[in-house]
C-alpha cells in the first residue's frame, strides 16, 4: 500500500461518522528487520487546513512572520490525528490499516 493511495480519501469512525479527508499519515519503525508501519493517519476538515498545512504551516517555517504562523495556526485547527485502525475509508483501499494478511508487514 502506498501512502498516495490513502491521502484524499474520505474518513469515517466506526460509528459511519465523517471525520473529513486524509491529509497525511504517520509510520513508526527503521529498516530492515524492522518495517515501516502505519500508526495513524491525519485527517482535516476543511479543504484550507490542507492548504495551509502545505504552504505556511509553523511546523515547516518556524522563523517565518509571526502573521503567517498564527494564520496557520487558526487555518489549521481542524486537522486531527487518529490512529489508523479505528478509521474507515471511503472508498476502501485493500490491506488498510494493517496490509494484505500474511505479508509480514
Amino acid at each position: 500500500m502506498r501512502a498516495g493511495e490513502l491521502l484524499g480519501r474520505a474518513a469515517y469512525d466506526l460509528h459511519g461518522r465523517r471525520l473529513g479527508r486524509v491529509v497525511d499519515v504517520v509510520v513508526r519503525g527503521g529498516f530492515p528487520p524492522d518495517r515501516l508501519r502505519l500508526t495513524d493517519v491525519i485527517v482535516a476538515g476543511h479543504w484550507w487546513t490542507r492548504v495551509a498545512g502545505r504552504l505556511i504551516g509553523s511546523e515547516l517555517h518556524p522563523a517565518g512572520p509571526w502573521l503567517l504562523r498564527a494564520f496557520a495556526r487558526v487555518l489549521g485547527r481542524s486537522a486531527r490525528q487518529f490512529p489508523a485502525d479505528q478509521v474507515r475509508l471511503h472508498p476502501p483501499v485493500s490491506g488498510f490499516p494493517f496490509g494484505p494478511a500474511g505479508d509480514g508487514r
